[in-house]
């Protein structure tokens, strides 16, 4: 799809760093719901309100995102700090929106270690998490526009949602899509392609058990591999996390007992911000802040590396008719994943009348006035906390 020129002109809109910082940090302070609902206030902030990145780049950079190794909404949003101020916007970008929700999480572990237990927070995500759907739809419908751009894209994306909906490992499925999507440029470029293999995105990663139940000595660099080795690897939702989380501080380690993780984990989904700031928890039960700096800086230290070597490479991409059909296909089979994910925290969210009221309500804030995302969520946390 073409931009008009008005629009393309508006994303070649110098932004200052101070600009992106503050965008950024209010992301991070604001995005609550996990990774689908992170990039769905995105879209709304950069598409949609300032006009920085249009829609097509930015499927593009969801679809990149999407195919490496950590958390995909901080990644995009590295991203996106990239192509507007080049490698001091990527540190910015990124660092804005992780430090705001790593900071919380320490708070909430400083807490959680003096008095063995987190606050009740249970009203707030009640009203958050039916906002949280409503604004990952208006997101998903919009962004849907500018990919599906013929019928087989949308063939493509109802077989996604139908194969991750049966258990179907979601870089799979992005494979699946990507062939699907080449496929077609293939035949229409008339050439005779053997294909020997699918391509595999796969991570693999060796987490040990140790044998006995001696735990290793605790130190800051010991903790600093580990979690530079789990964001090195970890495809997927912070239930992925959970088990890498598990099997290295747990099993390995013998640093954490089970009651622990899970509050970790409990912790980085009610936070706003990436899920990824479960590792500022479990560092600052380990080693009090240093940890905590260290586990953080670790576990997002390789999105940072891989966003900087792919980046340059996506303009590159869409000059091919085939990379570009692949594009195409993990940008339609991101979606019908963020569509899956959306159905499933919607059937958590929406249990009552009350909360279908916050919904619908939401869904006409967002889809129908245009309101900024942050103000829903804030609107709908506050009704949340008074209704219970």
């Amino acid at each position: 799809m073409i931009a008009p020129p008005a629009d393309r002109a508006s994303t070649e809109k110098r932004v200052s760093l101070a600009e992106l910082a503050f965008v950024f940090l209010k992301l991070g302070t604001t995005a609550f719901g996990g990774p689908a609902a992170h990039i769905a206030m995105m879209q709304d902030e950069f598409v949609r309100k300032r006009h920085w990145i249009t829609e097509a780049e930015f499927l593009d950079r969801l679809a990149a995102a999407s195919l490496i190794p950590g958390p995909s909404s901080t990644e995009v949003a590295i991203f996106i700090g990239q192509s507007k101020r080049g490698w001091p916007g990527l540190l910015i970008g990124g660092c804005c929106f992780i430090i705001p929700a790593a900071v919380m999480v320490t708070v909430f572990a400083a807490v959680y270690v003096r008095y063995g237990s987190l606050p009740q927070v249970a009203g707030i995500l009640y009203g958050i998490k039916p906002a949280v759907i409503a604004i990952i739809l208006q997101a998903l419908w919009s962004l849907s526009r500018s990919a599906v751009k013929g019928a087989w894209l949308a063939i493509i994306g109802l077989a996604a949602v139908a194969l991750n909906a049966v258990g179907l490992a979601p870089l799979l499925v992005l494979a699946i899509c990507a062939v699907a999507a080449s496929a077609e440029a293939l035949f229409k470029m008339r050439r005779t392609v053997r294909l020997s293999a699918v391509p595999q995105f796969t991570g693999s990663v060796l987490l040990g058990t140790a044998i006995g139940a001696v735990a290793v000595p605790v130190s800051l660099l010991r903790l600093f591999l580990s979690f530079l080795k789990i964001g090195a690897v970890v495809f997927g939702s912070g239930y992925v996390l959970l088990a890498f989380l598990r099997a290295e501080f747990i099993d390995h380690l013998h640093w954490l007992n089970q009651k622990q993780l899970l509050d970790a984990v409990a912790v980085g989904q009610f936070t706003p911000g990436p899920v990824f700031t479960t590792a500022s928890f479990i560092g600052y039960l380990v080693a009090g802040i240093p940890g905590a700096v260290a586990s953080t800086i670790a576990i997002f230290l390789p999105g940072f590396v891989l966003v900087a070597l792919s980046g340059p490479l996506l303009p590159k991409l869409r000059q091919s008719t085939v990379a570009s059909a692949i594009l195409d296909g993990v940008v339609v089979g991101s979606l019908a994943l963020m569509a899956v994910v959306a159905w499933q925290l919607g059937r958590a969210a929406i249990v009552d009348w009350t909360s279908l009221c916050i919904f619908l309500m939401s869904a006409a804030l967002v889809m129908g006035f245009r309101v900024n995302s942050a103000w829903v969520i804030a609107g709908a946390a506050l009704s949340g906390w008074i209704l219970r």
